[in-house]
């Protein structure tokens, strides 16, 4: 089952867009292999609002949002997670605006001494948040979900009124996230996507590229069934002797940009671990990296 990608996306950098009745959305000009064309900031509400990842600090973009922004109050900055792509302008934003910022930990290690989105070292947000707070304004209600995955300390956000999800990069049309070791984890990747999807949210917002309107659980299926082939794909290398991930990701990645071929090896490096988690991998290396021997435990598991 292949996952039905959305490479649709009609935008112009700088421009303000009521993308729902609730939810306009602001493209910074900072296109990539990693960001598609650019980082989706979403502005929520009318009036008294709240501003989800504010992207990058770039003077036409925090111009673009100023702009748009400029007879409203904003009450809230939430960010999903502390990559670079996404966090550096919030505490710039909720500055000129004198408001706060709001996110898991970022920039420093958590309690289970992972990294917590090292990528942003320079951002801290004035309040943590978690699973079951509630963030609201005027006619908008925000749950708070705690998706780790993609990096330990990532958040998505559900908007009440509309059944909708903001994904950050859990979740994204255009293609599927990068699980980078030791931030990121497939084991909780995988436990977010069964989380997300039973919510059953009518729509996913992510913060890279088109939304996902139609069939969003059947999506969500094929974004799991993706990482199980993936894993497949990884156990019959292993069967078959070999070791390296840095080989496997030549076949395995070889019709992909070869420039996201270092992520795809952090990403197998995340599926590898997630298979020594579970037992069915060894690995002589006490902390595993791309360049370590993983060996397949036989009759461990069929796949």
């Amino acid at each position: 089952m292949g996952i039905p990608f959305i490479k649709e996306f009609d935008f112009e950098y700088g421009k303000v867009e009521q993308v729902s009745p609730l939810i306009r959305r602001v493209v910074a000009n900072n296109p990539g292999p990693f960001t598609f064309v650019g980082t989706g900031v979403y502005i929520i509400g009318h009036g008294e609002v709240a501003v989800l990842d504010p992207g990058p600090v770039l003077d036409e973009h925090f111009e673009a949002l100023k702009a748009a922004l400029k007879d409203e109050t904003i009450t809230h900055v939430l960010v999903s997670h502390g990559h670079s792509d996404h966090s550096p302008l919030a505490q710039p934003l909720a500055d000129w605006a004198g408001c706060k910022t709001y996110a898991k930990n970022c920039g420093v290690p958590t309690a289970k001494g992972e990294l917590g989105s090292a990528d942003d070292l320079g951002f801290m947000p004035d309040v943590k948040v978690g699973d079951g707070d509630v963030i609201s304004g005027p006619g908008w209600t925000i749950d708070v979900i705690e998706t780790p995955g993609h990096t330990s300390n990532h958040l998505c956000f559900g908007l009440r009124e509309e059944n909708a999800c903001l994904s950050g990069d859990h979740i994204m049309g255009w293609s599927t996230t990068i699980v980078a070791p030791p931030d990121g984890n497939m084991a909780d990747y995988m436990r977010s996507l069964t989380k997300i999807e039973e919510h059953n949210f009518d729509i996913l917002w992510p913060t890279h590229g088109a939304p996902v309107r139609e069939d969003v659980k059947g999506f969500i299926q094929a974004y799991r069934q993706h990482r199980l082939d993936r894993e497949a794909a990884i156990v019959k290398h292993l069967k078959a002797g070999e070791t390296k991930i840095p080989r496997m990701v030549e076949t395995m990645y070889a019709d992909v940009d070869k420039r996201l071929h270092p992520a795809a090896a952090m990403s197998v490096l995340g599926q590898m671990l997630k298979l020594v988690e579970e037992g069915y991998v060894e690995t002589p290396d006490a902390q595993p990296t791309v360049r370590s021997d993983f060996t397949w435990k036989a009759l461990q598991k069929t796949a």
